[in-house]
């Protein structure tokens, strides 16, 4: 089945951000796959739109895992670049996920602080409670949105940005997010996806100073579906 273009899933758009949409399936940037990433898709789609001759500026801000869907910022001009890569790094970008779990918590709402480890030969992060050598803390706040008869969806406010931290920090409560074998779920979803989606991101515009809130629905899918109704 074809992707769906960039260009129908641009959620904002103006001279310094572009915001799109990623699909699970898709890396946000360049890899060892070799596989085009979502930066490249999206540079085409600037070039073609704009009739750009030459090459495209296009600055990645933050990243997703090739499994999960969301929005994603980019930045258009160097500028707009350096001052989100602030905002990032003073943590004034807002993030709110949606996880799909199959096993309730124990807390309809809590906030999980762990100390995060990373593994890079497994490409894994394992999260603990108390101090390790190497690790990095993980804060995050959830809260129960809604209820199917088997699985339970979660709405996640991340406060850092560790390597895996929301499905290490799921697995560690026991909640493994539906479709992730690595961190400990039984089946894998049929799309290699796992039902982890970036919802939303909210700042303060790096140029205009406007407030912006951009906001991405998940990949049409059965339970996705069910729990947008």
């Amino acid at each position: 089945m074809d992707k769906q273009p960039v260009s129908e899933r641009v959620l904002y758009e103006d001279n310094h951000l572009i915001a799109v949409n990623k699909l699970p399936s898709e890396i946000v940037q360049g890899d060892k796959t070799g596989d085009t990433p979502l930066s490249e898709d999206v540079k085409q789609y600037i070039k073609e739109k704009y009739e750009k001759p030459g090459k495209v500026f296009l600055g990645v801000i933050h990243r997703i895992d090739r499994p999960v869907s969301g929005v994603v910022v980019f930045a258009r001009t160097s500028k707009a670049l350096s001052r989100m890569n602030e905002l990032v790094k003073e943590r004034e970008m807002d993030k709110i996920y949606w996880a799909i779990v199959k096993n309730r918590p124990d807390n309809p709402e809590r906030e999980l602080r762990h100390f995060l480890v990373r593994n890079e030969k497994k490409n894994k992060s394992f999260a603990s409670m108390t101090q390790k050598k190497g690790a990095k803390e993980g804060i995050l706040r959830y809260r129960l949105q809604k209820e199917s008869k088997d699985y339970h969806l979660l709405e996640i406010e991340l406060l850092t940005g560790r390597h895996h931290q929301i499905r290490a920090q799921l697995a560690a409560i026991g909640c493994p997010i539906k479709g992730d074998l690595k961190y400990g779920f039984d089946r894998s979803n049929k799309d290699a996806s796992i039902s982890l989606h970036a919802r939303s991101v909210s700042f303060v515009h790096p140029v205009s100073k406007e407030p912006i809130s951009i906001l991405a629905n998940p990949p049409q899918d059965v339970l996705w579906d069910y729990f947008m109704l």
